[in-house]
């Protein structure tokens, strides 16, 4: 009689899932070859590896789950019910991971692999479309998983691991990171168009100490610009409104609900005039970043190779 309950002296019955998986891992393929072929022999000859071995492999697998998978009849062995049932769970499981690697091979090809590249908000209407265009004009096949966000939420997702580069502002400094400045872009007080300094050209910032400011909520690198600008031409910003897109702070200001300090847009908005910041300096500098140890595939090398041969000329 076959006994379907064995003593489990590999496992207790405290062991938890995790270490489950890693006493199993090694032994599933080997168990899968083994059903699919019902012969011992036969397996080890199709998987290449000694038959002694596969044999000992099959009895700790059955000694670890503690039941019998398969019934045996001299050189040939058959499927209990309860093989059947790990079979079909197990085939599932190798699906999967032959699945994963091919997907991150794929990601990883040369030619046709994946980048994810991160980029704030302001730099997605026409810097990164341009970057794009130009890039594919070489690897017209590389693809591209995009995220759009503000700069500390792309720096989280990099550690994460979840961009392989991002294109942010400020430029990080962090042991963990590597950064490298690309270009700098001017920024704007923009003001109303019936606004009491509408007429004006340039302005220094200390003259629009008494207005009320439309911002960016903090967490975002221009507000930390702001913010540090603002205090560098002696004040502290009075806020009346914070936002989580340069456009829709334009137009609030168009709707005269304060000024704000911007990068220039894409298109000129109605209802808004941009002026020139003499003092203090009003720039924010633009930076590719990517996490410090970790290899790259080929792909993002390249793309890490385009972006820096950019320098200097990133904006349009």
């Amino acid at each position: 009689m076959v006994h379907q309950q064995r003593s489990q002296a590999h496992l207790s019955p405290s062991s938890d899932t995790e270490d489950m998986t890693m006493l199993l891992a090694p032994r599933l393929a080997y168990f899968a070859g083994v059903a699919r072929t019902e012969h011992v022999t036969r397996a080890a000859q199709e998987m290449q590896v000694p038959q002694s071995t596969l044999s000992r492999a099959m009895v700790r697998l059955e000694q670890d789950l503690g039941v019998d998978l398969f019934a045996r009849h001299g050189r040939t062995v058959s499927l209990t019910p309860a093989g059947r049932t790990f079979l079909t769970s197990v085939e599932r499981a190798l699906a999967e991971i032959g699945r994963a690697a091919d997907e991150v091979r794929a990601d990883a090809d040369p030619a046709t692999g994946k980048v994810a590249f991160g980029f704030l908000h302001t730099m997605g209407a026409e810097t990164v479309p341009g970057l794009l265009h130009a890039f594919r004009a070489d690897h017209p096949r590389i693809r591209f998983s995009l995220v759009q966000n503000y700069g500390e939420a792309m720096i989280e997702r990099l550690r994460a691991g979840e961009l392989d580069l991002c294109l942010t502002s400020p430029v990080p400094d962090a042991p963990d990171l590597v950064a490298r400045r690309l270009d700098e872009q001017k920024l704007r007080l923009v003001v109303p168009a019936d606004h009491r300094l509408a007429a004006r050209k340039r302005i220094r910032l200390v003259e629009a100490a008494d207005e009320m400011f439309v911002t960016l909520e903090p967490g975002y690198g221009m507000r930390r610009i702001t913010d540090d600008l603002c205090k560098e031409a002696g004040f502290r910003p009075r806020i009346a409104f914070e936002g989580e897109e340069a456009e829709t702070l334009r137009g609030l200001v168009a709707a005269g609900l304060g000024v704000a300090l911007l990068p220039p847009p894409t298109v000129p908005r109605p209802g808004v005039v941009e002026l020139t910041v003499t003092a203090p300096r009003a720039a924010r500098e633009i930076g590719v970043a990517w996490l410090a140890d970790r290899p790259d595939t080929p792909p993002v090398a390249a793309f890490k190779r385009f972006l820096l041969s950019r320098r200097g000329s990133l904006l349009p």
